[in-house]
């Protein structure tokens, strides 16, 4: 077994971020026995840690309570975002043994807390992988403590972490797609090349044994690609984004609209260019609905009928421009990325860059 357990973010303030996800994502703010633990072994005076969930999607935010905290380590060398995805795993001692067998380092060896087993790898830049083995499910344990949001109702939007984004520089790609091959049994999905009349990128779609998790890594195929400017600011590989899972994507973004949350632009050509580029089996207030929320759509014309991609992507939530989030709607089990969207998506992320003057 191979899960994604949690994601770790790293930020300058965590109770701020907390309250962030709770009024534009609509989580719910956990007190957790567990996590802390995990987190700290008993270090908390240096470090604030809170955690949000939505569904099975949790959240972990620390920030550093004194320049000590190995967040403030991490803030000093990269601007705040992802600084661990922590991975669920059924013999953490088996894994964290082949892991280091084949090369990787372990940052902390196999220990033992209160109802999990834990271990922690370096991976790519300042990313690591907690490696993580529960004997209890992590809802059993969770739900009996949300913390109380006063008039606030926090439904269930997210049913999962669809896939996780990491971008490599420019001649690394191969190299972590063996790491992760080798470290942690990955295989290769599939890989393609996205170009567009400024910039390209090289991108490797990486799925566990078990199919359990989906990481595309990128890396930069031009010198101004959007993959390049994450890098740069980044100041190294990192996660670039996340794409959170939904049932209901046009409900659930109006709701974050509503709510304030800020998203790349569509032009409305593309709903124009839309019919005549797929068969798309939507009614017309379905296409419509769909347009006035600027959702993406791609479906596979292999694929069955009604397996359809809807996606949506933010603005970078940091005040610098680096991590965002995706959400994504599979119908029918729809597989793949989005591939046929990706020039909208490129010349909208392209549009944003030349505003901030990295393109021309």
């Amino acid at each position: 077994m191979l899960q994604i357990d949690h994601v770790h973010f790293y930020v300058e303030d965590a109770q701020w971020w907390r309250d962030w996800f709770v009024k534009y994502l609509g989580f719910q703010a956990v007190v957790s026995s567990i996590f802390p633990t995990l987190v700290n072994r008993g270090k908390s005076f240096h470090t604030c840690t809170e955690v949000v969930k939505n569904g099975n999607v949790y959240f972990l935010l620390s920030s550093p309570l004194l320049p000590t905290s190995p967040v403030a380590e991490f803030l000093r060398h990269h601007p705040p975002g992802v600084a661990d995805v922590a991975l669920l795993v059924t013999d953490v001692e088996t894994v964290t043994a082949r892991a280091s067998a084949n090369g990787a380092k372990v940052l902390q060896p196999v220990q033992d807390a209160v109802s999990i087993k834990f271990a922690k790898i370096a991976a790519w830049g300042g990313l690591t992988h907690t490696l993580i083995e529960r004997q209890h499910a992590k809802d059993e344990d969770e739900e009996k403590n949300l913390l109380p949001i006063p008039n606030h109702q926090s439904p269930n939007i997210f049913t999962a972490i669809d896939h996780v984004v990491l971008n490599v520089k420019v001649g690394d790609l191969q190299a972590a797609v063996s790491w992760y091959e080798n470290i942690l049994d990955f295989q290769s999905q599939q890989s393609f090349k996205i170009q567009t009349n400024r910039s390209a990128l090289s991108s490797q779609v990486m799925i566990s044994a078990n199919g359990g998790i989906q990481l595309p890594i990128n890396e930069p195929a031009s010198p101004n690609s959007q993959i390049q400017e994450f890098l740069n600011v980044n100041r190294g590989a990192g996660i670039q984004h996340i794409a959170l899972r939904t049932s209901s994507l046009v409900s659930a973004i109006a709701r974050f609209r509503t709510a304030g949350l800020s998203f790349l632009s569509v032009p409305p050509s593309y709903y124009s260019q839309l019919q005549e580029r797929l068969e798309v089996p939507l009614s017309p207030q379905e296409l419509q609905a769909i347009a006035q929320q600027e959702i993406l759509v791609d479906c596979q014309q292999d694929a069955p009928l009604g397996a359809l991609l809807l996606q949506i992507f933010t603005q970078p939530i940091f005040s610098e421009p680096t991590f965002f989030f995706e959400f994504i709607e599979r119908r029918s089990q729809a597989q793949g990325f989005g591939e046929g969207n990706f020039r909208a998506l490129f010349e909208a992320i392209e549009s944003e860059q030349i505003k901030r003057g990295f393109v021309r």
